[in-house]
Parts: C-alpha cells; structure tokens; sequence
C-alpha cells in the first residue's frame, strides 16, 4: 500500500493537525520531498514531533521511512516518464529538457575536471555528518540522483529547500561537521554563492558542482 493509499484511507478520522499534514503530501508532494521533519513542520505551523507521530500513524517507522517513499514517486513521475516527456509543456516534458541541458553542461565540465578537487570532495564527503545540497532549480533531478546513490550507500544527505530565506536558515542551522554542495549550472542564483560564501565564513565546509569554473559558486567553495 502507497502512502497515498495509506492517507486516503484514514483521512476521514485524522485530527485537523494530522489531515493538514496529509492534505500537503497529497497536493505538494513533490514541494515536501524536499524537506525534513522539522522543515515540513515549520511550513504548516505544526511541531516536529507531530510529523513523527503522523508517520508512525502511517505504518512507517518514522518521517526518513515516509520520505524515501514520497522520494521515488517524485523519481517514477519526473525521471523516469520518457514517453511523456516528449510533450514539451508537460511537467516530465520540462524536466527531460532542464535534465538534457544540465546533462550537457556536465558534459562540458568532465572535460575540466580538476582530479585533486575530486579527491578532496569525496574526503570532505567521508567526513561530514550531514551532507546538505544547494540545489538550483534545473540541477533538481540530478540532484536527486545524487541523493538517491549517496543514501544507498548509508551517507545522510538530504537536498536544502530552494530559496533565500530557506538557503540562509540552512546555513544558520548547519555545523562545522556538515558539509554545504551547491549544484550550480547557470549561475543565474546569486544567493548560491553567498550562501556557501556565508558557510565559509562560519569555517562550515562547503563544496560546488558547477556549469563554468568562472561561476562565482566556484570561487565561493572550498
């Protein structure tokens, strides 16, 4: 049973803070696959201990379990939909054409690929307690890849939710055992690159996954 079904099924009885938490997951789902327990919590005016409870309510262990569920659908439907996505204006459609741009900026960038700084990445990654993601938008399903085959490998990583109030509370709440990567392909985001500058400045260790070396996420990044 999908955690869709699950909601459906007790919705009737839920209490108002419980059928709040479910009405969000059913409409915004793909909104809430980007937040924790406590950011999901904060977005509705509820405490955090109620997103475990409404979990648990659920069937699942705790609010990771729920999660990792609502992270595959948003995965089945955006990703890996190619039939669709040859409708230009659909939403699969709109994500294979910023997938393919992306796809070719990487591209691009493998060509520069500095070996030292990978080494150094996939220490920093070894080390963190938390790996946080400052993901820009057309770098999303990437993103999630990436946050797909990290957690296979049991690393906890999960992606910030987008936007400059939310960017500036991620680093206020992070910790010198985190590690701050921002994906950044166009540069189009100023706030990327102040955030991770910000990061930096609190000698948090940050990182950047970048379309150009001359972006200024780059030089913002250790």
């Amino acid at each position: 049973m999908t955690y869709e079904e699950r909601i459906r099924n007790d919705r009737p009885s839920m209490s108002k803070s419980f059928a709040k938490l479910a009405d969000f997951l059913l409409d915004s789902y793909i909104e809430a696959s980007f937040m924790t327990a406590s950011e999901l919590a904060h977005a509705l005016n509820l405490d955090a201990a109620t997103v475990v409870r409404f979990s648990q309510h659920l069937g699942y262990k705790g609010y990771p379990e729920l999660l990792r569920e609502i992270r595959d659908k948003v995965r089945r439907n955006l990703l890996y939909h190619p039939q669709e996505s040859k409708q230009p204006d659909s939403l699969p459609g709109v994500v294979s054409a910023a997938t393919a741009n992306l796809r070719h900026e990487l591209d691009q960038m493998h060509l520069l690929l500095d070996i030292d700084s990978i080494e150094k990445l996939v220490d920093m990654v070894g080390k963190a307690r938390r790996i946080i993601l400052l993901v820009e938008s057309p770098a999303q399903p990437a993103a999630y890849n990436l946050v797909y085959f990290l957690e296979q490998g049991g690393f906890p990583i999960y992606i910030a939710r987008p936007g400059v109030i939310d960017f500036a509370r991620t680093v206020h709440t992070a910790s010198q055992q985190d590690l701050l990567v921002a994906i950044d392909v166009t540069g189009q985001l100023p706030f990327i690159s102040r955030s991770l500058a910000e990061a930096k400045a609190r000698n948090i260790p940050t990182a950047a996954i970048v379309g150009a070396a001359s972006l200024p996420t780059a030089r913002s990044a250790d």
